[in-house]
């Protein structure tokens, strides 16, 4: 099972949705249990709570309000790819639970981790 905790993601795609490259997701994880939360862009505050399988894969719902004031609602399926340097790419197949109950896919990817000097992802 993928450790999620601690995982910091941005989106690098997203079809019919409102969270933008300025949004920034900070994932925890204890158990199965997966909690992130969201904002920046768009979206003032926003918050997942989902379930991971032995495979990485989360299934979890969401709640966001936006610069607009409004609450959207949400459910998605996320698949993860683990990239050759070794973070994190999400797949995320999701639908609106509220407004018009439209669906989309998006694409996070983990922001490089500071790491100790000397570490390749350490921006040096």
């Amino acid at each position: 099972m993928i450790n999620y905790d601690g995982r910091v993601f941005r989106p690098v795609s997203n079809e019919n949705g409102e969270v933008g490259a300025d949004t920034v997701f900070v994932y925890r994880q204890t158990g199965r249990i997966v909690t992130s939360t969201y904002s920046g862009g768009s979206i003032q505050v926003g918050h997942l709570l989902g379930l991971v399988d032995d495979e990485g894969r989360i299934e979890f719902s969401y709640h966001q309000v936006n610069t607009a004031g409004e609450l959207r609602t949400g459910v998605c399926r996320t698949t993860p790819e683990v990239l050759p340097d070794g973070r994190l790419r999400l797949h995320e197949e999701w639908r609106w639970t509220s407004g018009d109950g439209s669906s989309g896919r998006s694409v996070l990817e983990e922001e490089p981790s500071p790491g100790p000097i000397g570490d390749p992802r350490a921006g040096e």
